[in-house]
């Protein structure tokens, strides 16, 4: 595809003062990786990929379910027991096939966690389960690669970003909670449109930071109430003694 095509792809937000010609540039330069491919990286991955984010990774080892299909909107029942990642890669690369998509079929852990991360940009954190959520802002912030995660249940989310030198996830949530002393996602339940609210706002989110332009959610936490459609921001402190990103991790 020559360049006036491309462009013509991308005009309605290249004509944006903030973003033009050098903007799109800078973004098909960049790299992300999206570790989880459910009800918040489905869409994050479909707005970074409309963006035209030159290189996407995708991290996941589940295998489809039919209790995904209300929100994981990446997918079809045609999928159902098969892999995520490689479906997710391959609706992607139609969607957009002059970005490159990589598929990592693995559970990010402690052991390949490390260089998986320093091979991107950015990271978007869309899991769903709290351990691997403390374990990616851990190793993001090692690395010092800015990280934006969120979480959400019923009609409920939040949203924060990472960048190095400012709080991280472990200086609002300092202990995780001891297991089974909290419900599971599946017992909490999710409506669709709440993971596509939040995770389009992780994919907005992540576009700020690789394009160095408005005030992205760092150092701040925010809420927001799908109910009664209320957003709330919740100003964070870096804590001196944090055990990942205190002023003795520096």
């Amino acid at each position: 595809m020559n360049e006036v095509q491309v462009n013509r792809r991308y005009a309605r937000q290249i004509a944006i003062p903030q973003i033009g010609v050098a903007g799109q540039a800078r973004l098909q330069t960049a790299r992300v990786l999206v570790i989880g491919a459910g009800g918040l990286g489905s869409p994050a991955l479909f707005y970074l990929a409309a963006a035209g984010v030159g290189t996407l990774g995708i991290a996941d080892d589940d295998l489809l379910s039919s209790t995904n299909l209300n929100r994981q909107i990446l997918y079809t029942p045609a999928g159902i027991g098969r892999n995520k990642v490689e479906q997710a890669a391959r609706r992607l690369r139609a969607f957009n096939p002059e970005i490159t998509i990589i598929p990592h079929i693995m559970r990010v852990s402690r052991a390949n966690g490390p260089a998986l991360i320093a091979d991107y940009d950015l990271v978007v954190e869309a899991t769903d389960n709290l351990a691997s959520k403390a374990l990616i802002n851990e190793l993001c912030v090692r690395a010092r690669v800015p990280l934006v995660w969120a979480g959400v249940q019923r009609f409920e989310g939040q949203l924060s970003v990472v960048l190095p030198g400012h709080a991280c996830r472990r200086c609002i949530f300092p202990e995780l909670p001891e297991p089974g002393s909290q419900q599971s996602p599946a017992e909490l339940g999710i409506i669709g449109a709440t993971a596509g609210v939040i995770g389009t706002l992780q994919a907005l989110e992540a576009l700020k930071v690789l394009l160095g332009i408005g005030t992205p959610l760092v150092d701040q936490l925010l809420l927001w109430d799908g109910l009664h459609h209320s957003f709330e921001k919740i100003q964070v402190t870096r804590t001196a003694n944090c055990p990942h990103c205190g002023q003795n991790e520096e």
